[in-house]
C-alpha cells in the first residue's frame, strides 16, 4: 500500500472530523480557540501514531478474545505519558484542555484506527495512517478553533485581527461550535463535489 496515499487519506478523503464525523467530543469541547484546537489535535496525533505502531507490532501476539482491551491499554499508556509531559512542559495548555486529555483514551478515532488499520497492516503503514488521520484531525480542530476564535473575539492564535467589540460571543460558547462545524462540513462537502 502506498504510504503517501495512506497519509493523504486521513487528511482529505477520510478526514476524521469533516468526513467521518468521529471524535466530536474534543472537536466541540476544546475548539474555542485555534491554539486549543491545535493542542488537542497534536496530542491526539501523538497518541494515534504511537498506538498504531505498537498495535501493528504486537497484533500477532494478541489473542482475538482480548484484542480490544489490549488496544485500550496501549492507547491509555500513551495518553498517560502525554498527560504527564503536558503537565510538566505546557501546563497552561494542559489546564485549558483539562478533562479532554484523559478522554483521548476513549476517542473512537484511536480505537477505530487500531481495529481497522493497525491490526491489519505493518508498522510503517500504520505510522503513516496515524500521521494522516492525526494531521486531518489537527487541521480540522485548528480550523474550527480559528474560525470560532476569530468570530467570537476578533483574534486568531491570540493575535488581534479586528477590535474585540465586534466579536460575537456565541461563537466562543458551545452553540458556536455546532454552528461553525456545520458550515465547515458543508464547505468541505461542496469542495469534494466540485
Amino acid at each position: 500500500m502506498n504510504n503517501f496515499k495512506v497519509l493523504m487519506n486521513g487528511i482529505v478523503k477520510e478526514n476524521p472530523t469533516f468526513v467521518l464525523l468521529l471524535g466530536m467530543c474534543p472537536t466541540l469541547g476544546t475548539t474555542s480557540s485555534a491554539i486549543n484546537g491545535m493542542g488537542m489535535g497534536l496530542a491526539t496525533m501523538f497518541v494515534l501514531i504511537c498506538s498504531n505502531i505498537v498495535i501493528s507490532s504486537i497484533k500477532k501476539l494478541v489473542p482475538d478474545m482480548v484484542r480490544i482491551p489490549i488496544f485500550i491499554v496501549v492507547i491509555a499508556s500513551f495518553v498517560t505519558v502525554l498527560q504527564m509531559v503536558m503537565q510538566a512542559y505546557v501546563p497552561a495548555l494542559y489546564a485549558t484542555l483539562g478533562l479532554f486529555i484523559p478522554l483521548i483514551v476513549v476517542n473512537c478515532i484511536l480505537l477505530g484506527r487500531a481495529e481497522a488499520f493497525a491490526a491489519k497492516n505493518n508498522p510503517i503503514a500504520s505510522l503513516f495512517d496515524g500521521l494522516g488521520m492525526g494531521l486531518g484531525f489537527t487541521i480540522a480542530l485548528t480550523l474550527l478553533g480559528g474560525v470560532r476564535e476569530f468570530l467570537g473575539t476578533g483574534k486568531i492564535f491570540n493575535i488581534a485581527i479586528m477590535p474585540e467589540q465586534y466579536g460575537m460571543l456565541i461563537f466562543v460558547l458551545a452553540p458556536g461550535a455546532f454552528i461553525v462545524l456545520g458550515y465547515l462540513i458543508a464547505i468541505v462537502n461542496r469542495l469534494k463535489k466540485a
